[in-house]
């Protein structure tokens, strides 16, 4: 879901955040319009990462129409394609989109919005847009050139392909759009300490995009988890990267990359004792056939919580202790639902999501749940839909699992027994 919204969106939204541009490479003679930026740049982000250029970067200009032609290209793929429509009806069933959105026309026009250029993987080749503020320019070259390094050291293209892990993907781009934002403030002010040496340190750069990104319209008009999944890989990105260079000084990251969502959020789960979370295989459902399925780790677990809670400390709190999770799209004879089954790392930890899931499906429905309903398993019936929360184990882990179904269906979707959880 990216997020990340999840994988599909977040990586395409990377070549268009307001941060992003183009240009050219290394010491060798470089040319066209931005050139001199190109030469200038090159050596500060090699020294600032540690890492050289094995070939020079490229750099050519294109049109609005022509990135715009690019976006869609990318946006209806068939893979892009199947993605978004997944991601659309996860996010519907969890009332985190409005029913009427329709997510990829809405993304193209949020990306066409927002570009400024990008880098691109497939073809190795910064373009930037005709007629673009020289001012603008100047400041996100270097944001780009930190993307054709990464590039050359491990595959983004590859990341971009990664399909059915959207946590995992999230976490991976977080470290790809959190050091191009880190390093490219960073060489802006010096290659001296952000934290120190930028006025309002880290919060001011919060802000700063923030306030980017607000100043847009569609993007302004977004829903919640669209922007918020957009924002992450950049700001909590940055903060992880920042982190791992006062940690590890001297190591190049791509070696040993966080897999969730959690690892960026928490520092003890990547720097401590690593906590990586728990592989979630729902195995044969019942009753049901399975359309699409996918993750949505921690951050966009918080997210549904805040959706309908509007209580960021709760929303944090109910997420905490997230150590995996799996849902599925299904069609029951009765119509399309969800079920969505979540792994945490003890059973306090899970009753607290559980109890908070509850009051989200109260408030978001205006309801209480029903006759049948007990400490283990919770009941609600609205608007033709039967919604059902259940915490258990499975292979002796506390597990929690969300149903929304139309009026009717079978709710036995998912058979324990099949469930597979691999730490």
């Amino acid at each position: 879901m990216s997020a990340q919204l999840n994988r599909s969106i977040v990586l395409a939204a990377a070549a268009s955040l307001g941060l992003v541009s183009a240009c050219e490479s290394q010491k060798p003679k470089y040319e066209g319009p931005y050139a001199a930026q190109v030469a200038e740049a090159v050596p500060m982000i090699e020294k600032a990462v540690g890492l050289k250029f094995k070939t020079p970067p490229k750099v050519e200009t294109r049109s609005k129409e022509q990135v715009k032609e690019y976006i869609i290209k990318q946006v209806s793929d068939s893979q892009s394609v199947r993605e978004l429509n997944g991601e659309e009806a996860a996010y519907k069933r969890l009332g985190m989109i409005p029913d009427t959105l329709k997510l990829q026309p809405f993304i193209e026009s949020l990306l066409v919005e927002q570009i400024v250029g990008f880098y691109d993987p497939h073809t190795k080749v910064l373009y930037i847009v005709d007629g673009s503020s020289k001012d603008l320019v100047a400041t996100i070259v270097t944001h780009e050139l930190v993307h054709a390094l990464q590039d050359q050291y491990i595959s983004l293209d590859s990341v971009q392909k990664t399909v059915g892990d959207n946590d995992r993907s999230s976490a991976a781009q977080s470290v790809f759009e959190g050091q191009a934002v880190y390093e490219q403030i960073s060489i802006m002010l010096g290659g001296t300490n952000i934290a120190i040496n930028l006025p309002g340190g880290w919060d001011r750069i919060r802000e700063m995009i923030r306030e980017t990104q607000s100043s847009m319209p569609i993007f302004a008009a977004a829903p919640r988890v669209i922007q918020e999944t957009l924002i992450f890989p950049y700001l909590s990105g940055a903060e992880f990267y920042r982190n791992y260079k006062e940690r590890k000084p001297g190591s190049i990251i791509y070696k040993d990359m966080p897999v969730s969502t959690e690892q960026i959020i928490h520092p003890s789960a990547y720097f401590g004792t690593r906590d990586n979370p728990t592989k979630v295989t729902l195995g044969a459902l019942t009753n049901a056939n399975g359309v699409y399925e996918n993750d949505l780790g921690e951050f966009e677990t918080r997210l549904f919580l805040f959706q309908h809670l509007n209580d960021q400390n709760e929303a944090i709190r109910g997420a905490s202790g997230w150590d995996g999770d799996r849902y599925a799209i299904v069609n029951t004879p009765e119509g399309p639902g969800i079920v969505w089954l979540t792994v945490w790392d003890s059973p306090v930890e899970a009753g607290e999501f559980y109890d908070l899931a509850g009051r989200a499906i109260e408030k978001r429905f205006s309801t209480k749940a029903i006759a049948g309903s007990t400490n283990l398993v919770k009941k609600y019936s609205a608007g033709g839909r039967a919604l059902q929360l259940t915490t258990e184990e499975i292979a002796g882990r506390p597990v929690v699992t969300y149903q929304d179904l139309p009026s009717g269906a079978n709710p036995n979707i998912i058979n324990p027994s099949q469930v597979k959880l691999v730490k």
